[in-house]
């Protein structure tokens, strides 16, 4: 088979994926958790049958402990992050309120510096930036919630993600084998090895990021509730889950977190040092101890196509959308970077023909 015939059969199958997940994207939801679900606990799994269990125990046992611990984090932390979000959402209009009148009551030096005219026109165009911004945000969240929060992906996921992982844990080694069986044998190796640095990236999104995200939340929320900050568990949160991003989550954080707490504690300067410490604090480690040894370089995504694939696929395919922009953005990372190395090994690239002899230059 032609090079141009493959592509084109793999630019099919690319166009009927993309199509199967608009077309059901309202319904997938479980299934892709699931799927996330199974995977991450898959090196688990494999190591409960190193110690002797049986791969029916062992998938029993581990989701088990998974939905346990899932539950248990449900039931005691969402309640309480919840209730402080809406908090939040109801006063944040005021605190930025307050932000700009403590910014005209104690800094009126800047008026003298720069003239009231040009404050007065960055104010303006401060807050058209910020509303359209919020329009953004807002439209997007919208467009989430309406096509990926109905009632059969909130039941799904607490009724059918668990069966699909138990079920995907159960057969995974025999379906990874399945599907080995069925690459072209001609380029079985080469298949392997752009599978294997997928199965990397896919690590780094979904067990190295996911953990990473975890920790931050746990440290965030529990710094900034000790500091006494208003809200400190549902900006910890945030803060955290944004993570996947790198600088957002922790830029969101800070700013949410600074504005809050000069509104809350100024002018105690010691307690707004508290905040900005945790934060620096948060962003060492997040860059020198958990990014390298839990993510490392197995993404190799640049952070503006991140943001770019979480608009385009939350406008396109909803909530589902959301949960596969990144993972899906790391694999056609490792496709391009394939893509490119082929190309350099290329007749094309190099300026040879077929018989590797130099292409003469047309007159």
């Amino acid at each position: 088979m032609s090079l141009q015939n493959q592509i084109k059969i793999w630019l099919l199958l690319l166009a009927v994926m993309i199509l199967g997940l608009w077309v059901f994207r309202g319904i997938l939801l479980p299934f892709i958790l699931g799927m996330a679900l199974a995977y991450l606990l898959d090196p688990v799994a494999d190591q409960f049958v190193r110690w002797r269990f049986s791969r029916l125990w062992a998938s029993v046992v581990i989701l088990a402990i998974a939905i346990s611990i899932f539950a248990t984090a449900f039931l005691l932390i969402v309640p309480l992050a919840l209730q402080q979000a809406i908090g939040l959402a109801f006063r944040l209009p005021g605190y930025v309120n307050q932000l700009q009148d403590l910014a005209n009551e104690r800094v009126p030096e800047i008026f003298a510096a720069l003239g009231e005219e040009r404050v007065v026109q960055f104010q303006n165009t401060l807050a058209e930036l910020l509303n359209q911004g919020i329009g953004i945000v807002g439209g997007l969240i919208a467009q989430v919630m309406q096509s990926g929060l109905t009632l059969i992906n909130a039941l799904g996921v607490i009724i059918v993600t668990p069966v699909v992982a138990f079920y995907l844990l159960l057969d995974w080694d025999r379906l990874s084998l399945t599907f080995d069986s069925l690459l072209p044998r001609q380029h079985r190796d080469e298949i392997r090895d752009v599978l294997a640095d997928i199965d990397q990236a896919m690590a780094g999104v979904i067990r190295g990021q996911g953990a990473v995200m975890i920790i931050l939340s746990v440290f965030y929320g529990v710094t900034l509730s000790f500091a006494g900050l208003n809200y400190g568990v549902a900006i910890g949160l945030t803060t955290g889950l944004l993570s996947f991003v790198p600088y957002v989550g922790f830029l969101t954080g800070f700013v949410l977190s600074m504005g809050v707490g000069i509104v809350q504690f100024w002018p105690d300067g010691i307690m707004l040092a508290v905040i900005f410490g945790i934060f620096v604090v948060g962003q060492f480690i997040e860059a020198n101890v958990l990014y390298p040894n839990f993510v490392g370089n197995s993404i190799g995504v640049h952070p503006v196509w991140l943001m770019f694939a979480l608009f385009a696929f939350g406008l396109i395919f909803g909530l589902i959308g959301i949960v596969l922009a990144v993972p899906m953005i790391a694999i056609t990372g490792v496709l391009v970077r394939f893509a490119v190395r082929k190309y350099k090994s290329s007749a094309l690239y190099l300026g040879v023909d077929a018989e590797g002899k130099p292409n003469e230059p047309e007159a």
